[in-house]
C-alpha cells in the first residue's frame, strides 16, 4: 500500500516489551482477549514504550453500561469461553487504562460494532 518505507515490522511479545519511539500505538481486538491482570500488563508495556506526546488507540467493542442489547455481549460469552477474556464497558476500559498509567481522552463510536478508545499518558 505504499507505506513500507515508512514502517518497521518488529516481532516480539507485548507481555515482554513494546518497541519504543512510536507516536501512535494501535491495538485492535487485543485487550478483550485477556483478563484484567494480563490486559493491564500489556497496557503498562505500551505506556513504558511511549513518550508523553504519544497516544494509544484501542479498537474494541465497548459494551453499553445501561443493560441495552449489544452484539458485544454475545462476543463477551465467546471470549470468556475461548480465551478467558471479556468485553468491557467504557468505565471498565477507563479503569484498566488508569491502572496502566493512561488517561482515557475520548471514545469514538463508529457505525460498526467496534469503537476507538483514545488514551494518552497520564
Amino acid at each position: 500500500a505504499g507505506v513500507a518505507d515508512r514502517c518497521t515490522l518488529v516481532a516480539g511479545s507485548f507481555f515482554e516489551s513494546i518497541p519504543p519511539g512510536g507516536d501512535t500505538y494501535t491495538l485492535k481486538d487485543i485487550i478483550h482477549d485477556w483478563d484484567d491482570e494480563r490486559a493491564v500488563a500489556i497496557l503498562r508495556n505500551c505506556r513504558r514504550a511511549m513518550a508523553m506526546n504519544a497516544k494509544l488507540l484501542l479498537i474494541e467493542r465497548v459494551l453499553p453500561s445501561d443493560g441495552e442489547p449489544a452484539i458485544g455481549k454475545m462476543i463477551d460469552v465467546t471470549m470468556m469461553v475461548q480465551t478467558g477474556g471479556l468485553e468491557r464497558t467504557e468505565e471498565e476500559y477507563r479503569v484498566l487504562l488508569e491502572q496502566a498509567g493512561f488517561g482515557l481522552r475520548r471514545v469514538v463510536f463508529t457505525h460498526s460494532a467496534a469503537s476507538v478508545l483514545e488514551a494518552i499518558p497520564a
